[in-house]
């Protein structure tokens, strides 16, 4: 592990909402959501109380993902204005304890999986956990600027995990909704860090900002947004895969992404301007993607 503990402030008693806060509850609710609507656009029913298991697995997998990330990163996160306050790096927890969560939550997950839906599923969602912890946090994330773009493929996993939960199989709808995230994730990710680029060039983090410059980062931000709108309208054109009502809601928000993405590629920020069609361009960016993802979902009980 390349962090000591040294930088730490000595940890206080355990409380259970810092346990919580180790499973980063905001995104674990986007896979939450993700996941379930995989599972309610697959062919087939499915019975609630094995359903809701299999919901819960996959919330568990992602607690655990976060909290062994929060495990390995605690040094990093003390350096960052914006993760400073975790409970490792504030010295609420100790990192044996966040280690032993992690890796319970891991275990307990894979196990409620199994038994609630099949092994495909549940080798899925080991693929996920461990791609996040060992690929993107351990590999990726300190060594290049490319740990959003590869890395991105750890948070899109939830779809086809609960495609495969209901089916046994895995669908090409449920590959162009994990293709829908993976390539929503370099947009979403560096209008976040191009306003928080001094915090992960304080830490050593080489995200796309801090190595390559704003300029190059606005320009790719433009570039895979481009990208991401293609990839979103396809199920509908030319896969057919989808009716309509998610064609049309694919190709109106994916419009207004890029239009919000081309003011970020082509302006350059003053001191003080507070970075406002950024932080604009990331939060659309989350309402975009729970839109199309809930349009899959209508679009396929309505249009069958």
């Amino acid at each position: 592990m390349a962090q000591s503990q040294a930088s730490l402030a000595p940890a206080l008693p355990a409380d259970w909402r810092d346990l919580f806060a180790l499973t980063k509850p905001r995104v674990m609710s986007l896979v939450v959501f993700t996941g379930l609507c995989g599972m309610l656009a697959a062919p087939g029913p499915v019975h609630p109380v094995l359903g809701f298991s299999a919901i819960l697995a996959i919330a568990l997998g992602a607690g655990a993902s976060g909290a062994l990330n929060q495990w390995y990163e605690a040094d990093i996160d003390a350096l960052m204005k914006r993760t400073a306050g975790r409970p490792l790096p504030a010295g609420r927890l100790d990192r044996q304890t966040a280690l032993h969560f992690g890796v319970g939550l891991a275990v307990f997950s894979l196990l409620l999986m199994y038994m609630a839906a099949n092994w495909l599923a549940t080798a899925i969602l080991a693929v996920s956990i461990l791609f996040y912890v060992f690929v993107y946090t351990i590999w990726l994330k300190p060594r290049t600027p490319q740990n959003i773009v590869i890395g991105g493929a750890a948070g899109a996993f939830p779809p086809l995990i609960g495609w495969a939960a209901v089916t046994g199989d895995i669908g090409l709808l449920a590959v162009m909704m994990f293709l829908l995230t993976f390539l929503w994730t370099p947009p979403h990710f560096w209008a976040l860090a191009l306003f928080v680029q001094s915090d992960y060039a304080k830490a050593g983090i080489p995200m796309m900002p801090v190595v390559a410059g704003e300029r190059s980062t606005r320009r790719q931000v433009l570039f895979y947004s481009l990208v991401m709108a293609a990839g979103a309208i396809a199920p509908w054109w030319p896969l057919g895969l989808t009716g309509a009502i998610y064609g049309v809601t694919a190709a109106v928000m994916s419009a207004i992404f890029c239009a919000l993405a081309v003011p970020v590629a082509r302006r350059t920020p003053l001191a003080g301007d507070g970075m406002k069609p950024e932080r604009q361009l990331f939060a659309f960016s989350l309402l975009y993607l729970f839109i199309l993802y809930a349009a899959v979902v209508i679009d396929r009980w309505m249009l069958g």
